[in-house]
């Protein structure tokens, strides 16, 4: 069974040490007193954050959220960007999601693409070959 320090639960909450001891003081916290220390499980940090904690058993995951912004764009040019861009995707499944928004007359495009780091950046290298002059 895993389980975590005061400090490192504060570290992996973002929250002052403090905090986390008065969480376990008021009981909203299940921890074991061992000498001068608590440890929390694993188990009871997943309940009390609502989250899965992660551990050696379940890999972190890193999601970026970007908007590229293109000006001068025509009409012509966004449908060509967008079908060039949405068809690098296809057949992939990458749990990747990209959306355009153009404003036809300030010729303005903005695609957002959500997704892992990885994934996000090949997206993001290809919409900069597409829109280089």
């Amino acid at each position: 069974m895993e389980q975590y320090t005061v400090e490192q639960v504060a570290g992996l909450l973002g929250l002052h040490v403090k905090t986390v001891r008065n969480y376990v003081r008021d009981g909203r916290l299940p921890a074991v007193r061992v000498g001068k220390r608590y440890l929390i499980a694993k188990e009871d940090l997943a309940a009390f954050t609502g989250l899965p904690v992660a551990g050696p058993d379940r890999p972190r995951r890193a999601e970026v959220s970007a908007i590229a912004q293109v000006d001068g764009v025509s009409r012509s040019e966004m449908d060509r960007v967008s079908t060039m861009v949405l068809g690098s995707l296809s057949g992939r499944s990458s749990g990747l999601r990209v959306e355009f928004a153009y404003d036809a007359e300030r010729e303005h495009l903005k695609i957002i693409v959500l997704g892992g780091l990885e994934e996000t950046a090949q997206v993001l290298r290809i919409i900069d070959a597409l829109v280089r002059p």
